[in-house]
């Protein structure tokens, strides 16, 4: 038989097409996985270097020193041979323009003008670019003047509130001075507000910060904030741009609320706030008369007697604020999916910082960019992730989960359809100590990645090993606070998330002593912490994008709502208005799906090899059906009509307290339903206690309808 040369071309062709193919894949991706924690692929190096440039200058969102750290993470992206742009909009943000301190007491003592300035320390590296930090204030705080005498309300909590009111002291007309702690700034202000203050200070006690006296030495020399340090923040409660909640803030132009609509809103302060340092809270403390705290409102030994006043001293406090519509810059960078790339795994961490910002948030952001690298060797050595892997670095979510809020908003249907999971990192290294949050159906795979991965401070041990040893019953905590940009995710549309990070409340927190020197010293001399946790990010994105069947494990999710459900019967114990039948009947409707779903997911992996795969097709769109089910059943435990007077939070298992943002509830809508029911104990407000309990219920049977997976 004679060949010809177009023959001889073809079979060539399809040979050197063949060869190709089977030597990419040759390797399972399982090598790939072992790979990339290697030392091979680690550099503690790289991960400073990025650190240090992040951090050379203050960066708060909107400035050009951001755009340029911006430019850097965009980069290190394209180097890596990720394809990546700037995803940009158009938001409203606020800078002070001016502020004013003045604290009058009795005569024969002075007033006190303070300086509202946080001190350089000696042989400060950054002392050249220190006038570049904001002076100290509160992101959309309200503009005015406040002058009344000075009240103290411990943490300013509600509960705060109710021991001053138990003890007949009234806060009306007064300025409070709340210390940071315990709740969200903006919820300090909030419930100032409502109980009849008319400004607020924030300052950062000592005993809380500073070391508690005692000897305890602060930055430069420890690690404690020194007493002129200031935590700055925003205390808006929503999410977003205010001025376009629930649609994006297009570049384009878009449809924007007026000052007043936003104020009309309710998530603005209606009285003006500032924070100060440790050292003025202090002086001010010492102006203060009446009655003597109790034990647990009190200082460090050091400190002088807490009382509450209010008066006799007289606080003057003026504030103006600058409002602007600024450029922000998300970073997008995507690894395309070889065989589904119609699935997304998100990786998300913020860049903008209040300043500097070596701990929040650019350690995140140094260890994403140690990921990037470890994927851009990954696939020079051939690998190709199944699933598509994007990379997020998110602008403004200091001021309220901004870039990460108007990406979400824009994006919604298409990330509705196709995120598979969502992994947040806001702070990866503030210390030492591992920490980890999740929705439920993530438990069982952050634990499997932890004991794959060395812990960064015993080399004998992992992750996991040093966990369990240093938590008497360690758990993995749940996304319902409003802390960080997994909100849009999970609490918005529903995607199965997580967050991490290692270390816990460190003392510099937003203040100007955040800065390289302080995680150099203090937080992560050796670097490796930050390797361990981009180690974790990048295997949780690994098994999430190249796993045949995900590996999601809805089981703790069953347990949870079981646990969740029987403390709501303990708190109704002895209502005879409730009934929490439908409640129990959803979570056993789930409990049979997940037995269900699991059972689907060990017949498919007994009976798998790569011949049966590659012969019966009918058994791959299976598979795909099967993650399909796992992928969108946290989708149906959102509501479209969201929470009462929340209706932005769709997600009715996970959301933040109403009372504290930080703070998380399981079942908040009926939580906020029973704090209703309490107060006003009338027929209609147990009736809506009863409505969210069928809602709660509705959703959940919606879940375990998806999981099941056929029609009813």
């Amino acid at each position: 038989m004679t060949m010809t040369m177009s023959t001889i071309t073809n079979i060539l062709a399809i040979t050197t097409t063949l060869l190709f193919f089977f030597a990419d894949s040759y390797q399972p991706k399982s090598y790939y996985h072992s790979l990339y924690t290697s030392p091979s692929l680690t550099n503690n190096e790289s991960v400073s270097h990025h650190l240090y440039i992040l951090t050379r200058r203050p960066h708060l969102a909107g400035t050009t020193a951001n755009a340029k750290a911006a430019s850097h993470v965009l980069s290190t992206l394209s180097t890596n041979n990720i394809r990546s742009h700037l995803a940009e909009y158009a938001v409203s943000l606020t800078y002070p323009d001016s502020r004013s301190l003045k604290l009058t007491r009795p005569p024969p003592e002075p007033p006190t003008t303070f300086d509202l300035k946080q001190v350089l320390y000696k042989d400060d590296p950054y002392a050249d670019v220190a006038d570049q930090v904001e002076p100290t204030f509160h992101a959309y705080a309200k503009s005015g003047t406040a002058h009344g005498p000075v009240a103290y309300v411990n943490y300013g909590r509600v509960e705060d509130y109710a021991t001053l009111q138990e003890t007949g002291i009234d806060v009306t007309g007064s300025i409070v001075l709340a210390r940071y702690g315990k709740i969200f700034r903006g919820d300090i202000v909030q419930n100032a507000y409502e109980a009849g203050a008319i400004g607020v200070l924030i300052y950062s006690d000592r005993k809380d910060y500073g070391g508690g006296g005692g000897g305890a030495k602060w930055f430069p020399d420890g690690r404690w904030l020194p007493p002129s340090g200031v935590q700055v923040g925003s205390v808006f409660k929503g999410v977003g741009d205010p001025t376009t909640p629930g649609w994006p803030s297009s570049m384009e132009g878009c449809e924007r609320l007026s000052e007043d609509e936003v104020e009309k809103a309710g998530n603005v302060p209606l009285i003006p706030s500032l924070p100060i340092s440790g050292a003025d809270g202090e002086q001010i403390l010492r102006s203060i008369g009446g009655v003597v705290a109790q034990d647990d409102w009190q200082g460090d030994n050091d400190a002088p007697v807490y009382r509450i006043g209010p008066g006799p001293g007289v606080i003057e406090l003026s504030y103006k604020a600058k409002q602007v519509i600024r450029t922000i810059q998300n970073v997008i960078g995507i690894i395309e999916g070889r065989e589904e790339p119609d699935r997304f795994i998100i990786l998300g961490n913020h860049r903008d910082a209040w300043t500097f910002g070596a701990v929040d948030p650019n350690s995140g952001t140094a260890s994403l960019l140690e990921v990037v690298e470890r994927f851009g060797k990954l696939q020079r050595k051939g690998w190709k992730p199944r699933r598509t892997i994007i990379f997020c670095n998110w602008d403004a979510e200091e001021y309220g989960l901004i870039g990460s809020t108007e990406w979400v908003e824009e994006n919604q249907e298409m990330l509705s359809s196709k995120v598979v999971a969502y992994l947040n990192v806001d702070v990866a290294v503030a210390g030492a100590g591992f920490h980890a949050f999740a929705t439920p159906q993530l438990d069982q795979l952050i634990i499997e990645v932890i004991k794959l991965v060395q812990d960064p401070d015993n080399t004998s041990q992992t992750v996991y090993d040093s966990w369990v040893k240093a938590i008497k019953n360690p758990e993995i905590g749940r996304l319902g606070g409003g802390g960080s940009d997994y909100v849009a995710f999970v609490q918005h549309i529903g995607v199965p998330a997580t967050d991490m990070y290692f270390g816990s409340a460190y003392p510099v927190y937003h203040s100007m002593y955040d800065d390289f020197v302080w995680m150099n010293k203090f937080g992560d001399p050796l670097f490796r912490r930050h390797l361990a946790a981009a180690s974790i990010w990048g295997l949780l994105a690994l098994k999430l994008a190249d796993e045949e069947i995900l590996p999601f494990n809805y089981s703790s999710y069953a347990y949870e709502l079981q646990k969740s459900a029987e403390d709501l019967e303990t708190k109704l114990s002895g209502s005879s208005k409730i009934s929490l039948i439908s409640l129990f009947k959803s979570i056993e409707k789930l409990n049979k799906a997940v037995r269900r779903i699991n059972d689907e997911i060990k017949e498919i992996k007994e009976k798998k090899s790569w011949e049966f795969m590659w012969k019966n097709k009918n058994d791959a769109w299976k598979m795909r059906e099967v993650n399909d089910r796992l992928m969108m059943a946290e989708r149906a435990f959102t509501d479209h009509d969201g929470l009462p007077g929340r209706p932005w939070y769709k997600h009715l298992i996970y959301a933040p307290s109403k009372h504290n943002n930080y703070g998380s509830k399981g079942f908040p809508g009926i939580d906020d339903a029973i704090e209703n029911a309490n107060k006003h104990n009338t027929k209609d407000s147990w009736r809506s206690v009863q409505h969210q309990i069928w809602r709660v219920s509705r959703v959940i049977t919606q879940a375990s309808l998806v999981l099941y997976g056929e029609l009813t």
